[in-house]
């Protein structure tokens, strides 16, 4: 009996430190004519918080203005926001974006291409991934400005400086 409970322990811990899963690469032609958004050249470099939205989901008109924040709170600390619009015309989308003030980087996914390979189940869900193009969070549905906040601020704090042990010192 003791040997079954070191092995149900063993196999529990190995899963809870398993990697995060890697986020699969896409890329986003801009909906301000700015180019193309390519997830794979942030990786080693930012995090990359990846927001599924639509200009008809009253949820996502909600915390436009806190996704809108976060941005500016983090873009300059190595943080990407790119507003991915499922479900959208072009001009939806466009009006969408400029009624709620979004400065960051958005395009439109039409035939949800992107949004199936985050297995984005509806608006609005939102992908976290770190530095290493794994995924760290997903938020299904309401989670806005201080949710990311609690997941990006830890993943933005330099690792603690390891002290060498004394018998080194």
């Amino acid at each position: 009996m003791r040997i079954l409970l070191t092995v149900v322990a063993l196999v529990l811990g190995a899963s809870s430190a398993a990697a995060a899963p890697a986020a699969p690469a896409f890329t986003l032609k801009l909906l301000d004519g700015g180019g193309v958004f390519d997830s794979r050249e942030q990786i080693g470099k930012k995090i990359v918080v990846v927001r599924f939205q639509a200009s008809w989901c009253k949820v996502c008109r909600e915390e436009a203005p806190g996704i809108e924040r976060t941005w500016q709170k983090y873009k300059g600390r190595g943080v990407d926001v790119v507003g991915v619009q499922v479900q959208d015309t072009t001009r939806d989308a466009q009006r969408y974006l400029k009624a709620s003030g979004a400065t960051y980087p958005a395009g439109l996914d039409p035939r949800e291409t992107i949004a199936n390979r985050f297995a984005a189940k509806g608006t609005p869900y939102t992908v976290v991934i770190n530095r290493r193009g794994e995924i760290v969070a997903r938020i299904r549905g309401r989670g806005g400005e201080t949710s990311l906040a609690r997941i990006l601020d830890p993943l933005l704090k330099p690792p603690p400086l390891r002290k060498p042990p004394a018998r080194l010192q």
